[in-house]
């Protein structure tokens, strides 16, 4: 694996730091704030379900499902813009092992 310069690692982290910051946020939300509030989301239903009993159901878990694929995609991308691709690493690494 190649060395990456600290300038680069930092902005790097600092950008890893910040979508993680932003998906705390949504997770948030989707988790205390639909319950916070529940008493004006009553009014909206999804199925027959008020929104509030929905998202402590179902919603919420659906949420996250997507979030997580989401992370992995802009992940990946952070990865590459970064130079920190999987590819790249195995080509750059292959035939050497390491002793433990």
């Amino acid at each position: 694996m190649k060395k990456i310069d600290k300038a680069v690692a930092d902005s790097y982290f600092r950008e890893k730091t910040r979508y993680m910051f932003i998906y705390l946020a949504i997770w948030f939300l989707v988790s205390f704030g639909v319950v916070l509030l529940a008493k004006p989301f009553s009014k909206l239903s999804i199925g027959g379900f008020p929104f509030h009993y929905f998202m402590g159901a179902q919603g919420a878990v659906i949420t996250f499902i997507i979030l997580l694929f989401v992370n992995a995609k802009v992940s990946d991308g952070i990865d590459k813009k970064y130079g920190i691709d999987e590819t790249a690493n195995i080509r750059l690494s292959e035939g050497k092992t390491v002793d433990h």
